[in-house]
């Protein structure tokens, strides 16, 4: 049997410049942390002919075109030129639509597992683009490629993103000491609801092929406070990042305005009132995790277990997808 894991992801800066639709006009630029929260996949070949898959649901099959599951599908078909005799299962840490890029944590885990399985190599930035390949170009989805590289790279990376579609991966050059006060002072909180993405980001990817000048202004300056971000956590000032981490969700309320609602305006003013220099919703928007940065964390700890808002605790994950048993 292969046991894969792929962590999940915390967005640090620059959300959005990861979609097609902005870097290939403009460049991008995002900053994510792995977290060590995680998707795991299972793949062992049955005793019996046909596909067997273990997830939400359960799937038996017998040739591929007949999977339900649509990225386990496409990445069968990709891998496989034959009907399959295989079983996979997965398995999650934290529920999906909860903004944290499960989603490209599944796949990159999935494809690791069965080119392992194989017998076969690929090197990080390869399993990356092929998630990507298989999530955004065989099944249309309006997402970025900040999930499946976060997840396939792990730590706290820098994404540049080239007009080439070319990505490129460079380790935040923060000291330990830092990265110490970020996951101590970064503190995770699930609104109580999940989401689907797809509405916010088809809108988006829509206003973005009209080249409309307000949601462009608007990536233009996500993408600076990125940049900032860096320069300010790689010289140690993590509390201007915090302050950063709140103009970047002023930014992403005006560029989205399906991304918060009245519930989650409170919850995040809770969260200021409370100690929290700044913060943003994880993903997308519409539901998942507030994430806080504070220099008091038990105070914001406290003040959130009063309104019943479910802390996970994180540290950051530095190994990216990885095998773990074949």
């Amino acid at each position: 049997m292969i046991l894969v894991r792929s962590p999940l992801r915390i967005t640090l800066g620059g959300g959005d410049t990861d979609l097609p639709a902005y870097y290939r006009q403009h460049g991008g630029f995002l900053i994510a942390a792995a977290i060590d929260k995680y998707v795991y996949v299972s793949v062992l070949r049955p005793f019996s002919p046909g596909i067997y898959l273990k997830y939400s649901q359960i799937e038996r099959v017998a040739t591929v075109a007949e999977v339900q599951h649509s990225i386990m599908r496409e990445t069968l078909r990709a891998m496989y030129l034959r009907t399959p005799q295989v079983e996979i299962t997965t398995l999650a840490d934290i529920p999906a639509e909860t903004g944290l890029g499960s989603s490209g944590s599944f796949t990159t885990a999935l494809i690791k597992a069965l080119y392992t399985h194989h017998h076969q190599l690929l090197s990080t930035a390869e399993l990356a683009e092929l998630a990507c390949e298989i999530e955004i170009n065989k099944l249309g989805a309006p997402i970025g490629k900040q999930d499946q590289y976060s997840a396939a790279y792990g730590g706290v990376t820098c994404f540049t993103y080239r007009r080439t579609d070319r990505v490129e991966a460079t380790p935040l050059k923060a000291t330990r000491d830092t990265l110490n006060r970020l996951e101590d002072n970064l503190l995770l909180f699930f609104t109580g609801f999940s989401r689907q993405a797809n509405t916010v980001l088809t809108d988006q990817r829509t206003r973005l092929g009209q080249s409309e000048s307000t949601i462009l202004a608007n990536l233009h300056l996500a993408k600076t406070l990125a940049q900032e971000s860096r320069a300010r956590l790689e010289s140690g000032e993590t509390q201007a990042f915090g302050r950063l981490l709140h103009e970047q969700w002023t930014a992403k309320k005006a560029r989205c305005p399906h991304a918060t609602n009245p519930t989650i305006d409170g919850l995040y003013q809770a969260g200021l009132d409370n100690g929290a220099i700044g913060g943003k919703l994880v993903g997308a928007g519409g539901g998942g995790f507030l994430l806080f940065y504070t220099d008091d964390p038990q105070r914001l700890r406290t003040a959130m277990k009063t309104i019943n808002l479910e802390e996970v605790r994180f540290r950051f994950d530095y190994e990216g997808t990885k095998v773990l048993l074949s």
